[in-house]
């Protein structure tokens, strides 16, 4: 922290070409702490002994190890480093595996503009700096509630406000040899005058049967009064007409009058000491602070509550948004499920019947979960369905290229990005088209030949899916978007099969499908593999509900969005 707080920040920049590595050096050195290396594992090494950068920047084409590779493996032990990678025009592929798996804060297209990069560092060091802040702050704050739970252990039995009130009351008067100990809490509408009203309620300790919540032992008004104003501890001792010694103790926190405790002890031989009374102010503030986390906690539930209800509506207006029904035809068979993570997720597909005939699918995914994802997956549903509605509407790939342009400044202010396959198919040529914007490869395949193939026993052939690969980058990435469509011809038993990653990637257990598709020791992820070896295993009628069901059944926890959409040709 002392090191975001100087504003001197590590930079390393990793290069393999010693002119670029000068250049950079030279260019932040002045604001940096600079560190280079002519390739990833130098790098890597130089990590191991000088510890966590504030920012990396580093080529994508070097040999030995790629950028992507490296700055991968940077994000387990320094999750909050800023990644910038450089990269050419051309590296489409190497872009999107660098967005999916080095967490890259920005890329920037060589050769760079000055002045573009080093807006870009400057941006990625302010970014560093508030992540550090905010991650250093948390702990510092969990590190306190860790030492209030062990001081306050036998007053915070329980968060609710009531029961907290009363545990306050029963351990103050018998960790201090009270006769009788009352608390008075202040009602945050009326403020103090609340604890003078003779309604005002009451919490008596539990130990002395004598005081009960009707058995108000009055404090002596004017030493009340002294201690809420002075927000100090007021010491009333006993005389004839009040045998009670009376220790009024204000309970505070940030300047706030949370409750009042009266402690009170018969005559006046063994009254409190000082050393017992500053004790006694101690606990208070420990209690104080207790009480105000009690009230938050109280207007938490309340404020969940209410968030769970929103989000409840939020998800049937998302799960309306989904059309879950679309025209009959005789021609071709469409299916599709989606099932966010959370209440609302960023997953989406659209099925859209044109007047013309043409059947057009899409599905997408919006980088991140939650509330932030779902508003982002209902606008690109609008702008999609606008762009398919038209009398004519465009070629797959020039409607994403639309999208990208409605949604590009959006999505790069909120750093998020939008990975989407949409295809068109005619029924009457039997011609598919589609685009791809950094999502899963489409499946295709044949039913007829599956289920002949599986019939036989599957020894006689291999049947592999084809994988549509015309890809292009994923939206809100670049600022024009532009990418070939790529074409095929679909006959009758033939199957088109879109998905998102939550289910290439979801985390199955080792025993699902019996173990048939393929896996390696360090991972369990379903993958197309495993995909493609339980869609052999359901043929006959292909079902949607049922495939997404049989995944989920073995899978342990749900981590992302799971969409599947198919089309298949009578």
């Amino acid at each position: 922290m002392a090191e975001v707080e100087r504003g001197k920040l590590k930079l390393m920049v990793v290069d393999d070409e010693s002119d670029n590595l000068d250049l950079l050096y030279r260019s932040f050195r002045r604001e940096f702490e600079v560190f280079r290396a002519d390739s990833g594992p130098k790098a890597l090494q130089i990590l191991e002994q000088i510890g966590e950068m504030g920012i990396i920047i580093s080529d994508q084409r070097m040999p030995h190890m790629n950028g992507t590779e490296f700055l991968s493996r940077t994000v387990e032990p320094y999750p909050d480093t800023m990644r910038i990678l450089l990269t050419g025009y051309t590296d489409v592929e190497d872009l999107v595996g660098a967005i999916n798996q080095g967490k890259v804060f920005k890329y920037i297209t060589k050769p760079w503009n000055p002045d573009d990069l080093e807006r870009v560092v400057r941006q990625a060091a302010e970014t560093y700096r508030v992540v550090k802040q905010r991650t250093n702050e948390l702990h510092s704050a969990l590190r306190r509630e860790s030492i209030l739970n062990t001081v306050m252990t036998a007053i915070r039995e329980s968060l609710d406000y009531c029961s907290m009130l009363q545990t306050i009351v029963d351990t103050i008067g018998q960790t201090f040899a009270s006769d009788r100990c009352v608390l008075y809490p202040v009602d945050d509408t009326k403020g103090v005058e609340s604890i003078l009203s003779p309604t005002a309620e009451v919490y008596c300790d539990s130990a002395n049967t004598a005081c009960s919540p009707t058995d108000r032992l009055s404090p002596a008004k004017n030493a009340l009064l002294v201690a809420l104003e002075q927000r100090q501890i007021q010491l009333i001792t006993a005389n004839p007409s009040q045998p009670l010694t009376q220790l009024i103790v204000p309970l505070t926190y940030q300047q706030e009058v949370l409750a009042v405790l009266v402690l009170y002890k018969q005559g006046q031989e063994h009254p409190w000491t000082t050393a017992e009374i500053q004790l006694i102010q101690g606990v208070a503030e420990q209690a104080a602070l207790a009480i105000s986390q009690a009230k938050l906690y109280q207007q938490i539930q309340y404020q969940t509550e209410q968030m769970q209800t929103e989000l409840a509506v939020a998800r049937q207006i998302q799960m309306n948004l989904l059309r879950q029904s679309w025209s009959t035809s005789t021609t071709v068979r469409v299916q599709a499920q989606c099932h966010p993570a959370r209440e609302v997720g960023g997953d989406f597909f659209e099925v859209y019947v044109h007047p013309q005939g043409e059947v057009w699918l899409a599905v997408g995914d919006v980088s991140g979960k939650g509330v932030p994802a779902a508003l982002f997956m209902a606008s690109a549903i609008s702008l999609l369905r606008r762009e398919l509605s038209l009398e004519t509407p465009p070629a797959p790939n020039l409607v994403l290229q639309n999208l990208n342009q409605s949604l590009s400044d959006d999505l790069v202010s909120s750093n998020c990005f939008i990975t989407m396959v949409l295809a068109r198919y005619h029924p009457e040529t039997h011609e598919l088209t589609y685009a791809n914007a950094g999502h899963i490869y489409p499946l295709v395949w044949s039913r007829q030949r599956v289920t002949a193939t599986v019939g036989n026993g599957g020894d006689t052939e291999t049947i592999e899916p084809a994988y549509l690969k015309v890809r292009g980058v994923p939206l809100g990435i670049l600022p024009i978007w532009r990418a070939n469509a790529g074409t095929l011809n679909l006959n009758s038993g033939d199957v088109l099969l879109l998905t998102s990653d939550g289910i290439t990637e979801a985390t199955v257990d080792p025993s699902i499908a019996g173990g048939t598709f393929t896996q390696t020791s360090a991972q369990s992820m379903l993958q197309q593999a495993g995909l493609w070896q339980l869609l052999r295993q359901h043929q006959g009628t292909l079902n949607l509900s049922e495939l997404l069901a049989h995944i989920r059944a073995y899978t342990p926890i749900q981590e992302d969005d799971q969409t599947l959409l198919s089309l298949e040709v009578l």
